[in-house]
């Protein structure tokens, strides 16, 4: 099952959206291609739920207060990397109708509940949610726990269920050194009724290498302010390429805290994921370039 349409959102967030490049780690590696740290290895596998009881704690957990109160996880890393609120007319995100593909992440770290957005994704297994690495692991650091997908999630509605992690898997090079040309990060979801995820709500494919300047329409769900994190945002346009201190694609975007990990699409095709901004750049998004590390991570998470 493939979405008729597309499209975006992006994330930010108010005062300092906690994704901010400034001074991260890998600048100038070459697309997809890791250096040093073990990066050319790729692969670094959690196991989450992995037990049917484990699961079901996991989604009695997520109750819709919590789910309300639950974090845009950028608003809570110590680094103070993220970018200012505001909007300009080429960067307005508009709101999107949901689309069962396309959905909110919750998990815990830390003891505090956080959301981030994903993508249901076509794999082997049929049960990959794509988001960004520091929603999964706060590179460097711990894993997330209570670790869950709501597909299509509408102000609180939750049409095709709750859906945990039984394993999470993202680059070493996020795991072990927070680095931003590699924030993205793959959950394998635990089946439910002896069906896989994207049995149930589609999925989108993903691809890798496709070069920049690519048409992109981003996804996600921004809690921040002036957002709510209730519906499904959308963020449209060509990306450049940053120029100060990543491989990552550059997109003009309002979105807020929240919309981290939510899906770039171009061409019906999965490419990269809301990842941060830099502070003192106003209404910019960027993602990560999908290239060789991030395909051999994906294949490791698809054929779990």
């Amino acid at each position: 099952m493939r979405p008729a349409g597309k499209r975006t959102l992006a994330l930010i967030s108010t005062g300092a959206v906690a994704l901010s490049l400034v001074g991260a780690t890998g600048a100038g590696a070459a697309p997809g291609n890791g250096a040093g740290n073990g990066q050319d290895e790729a692969v670094a596998k959690h196991a989450a739920a992995s037990t049917r009881s484990a699961q079901a704690e996991v989604r009695a957990y997520w109750t819709p207060e919590r789910m309300k109160n639950a974090t845009p996880r950028e608003m809570a890393r110590p680094d103070g990397k993220g970018k200012p609120g505001g909007t300009t007319s080429s960067a307005q995100a508009v709101q999107a109708p949901a689309q069962a593909e396309l959905g909110k992440v919750f998990f815990t770290l830390g003891g505090a509940n956080y959301v981030c957005s994903g993508t249901a994704t076509d794999s082997a297994n049929g049960d990959v949610v794509t988001t960004a690495g520091h929603c999964l692991n706060e590179g460097p650091g711990a894993y997330a726990t209570n670790f869950a997908f709501v597909p299509a999630y509408d102000n609180g509605a939750r049409p095709y269920g709750t859906w945990v992690a039984e394993s999470l898997v993202a680059p070493q090079a996020w795991v072990n050194s927070g680095d931003f040309n590699h924030d993205v990060g793959f959950a394998v979801m635990a089946e439910q009724g002896g069906q896989s995820l994207t049995d149930v709500t589609g999925d989108y494919p993903i691809a890798f290498n496709q070069g920049y300047g690519l048409t992109f329409d981003a996804f996600g769900y921004p809690a921040a302010s002036p957002y709510d994190g209730e519906e499904l945002w959308r963020c449209s346009g060509v990306a450049g390429q940053d120029t100060r201190g990543t491989t990552d694609h550059r997109l003009p975007c309002s979105m807020t805290g929240g919309s981290s990990g939510g899906g770039w699409i171009t061409g019906g095709v999965l490419n990269s994921v809301n990842s941060f901004g830099y502070q003192g750049e106003r209404d910019v998004m960027y993602g990560p370039y999908f290239g060789n590390v991030e395909q051999q991570v994906y294949t490791a998470a698809s054929t779990s």
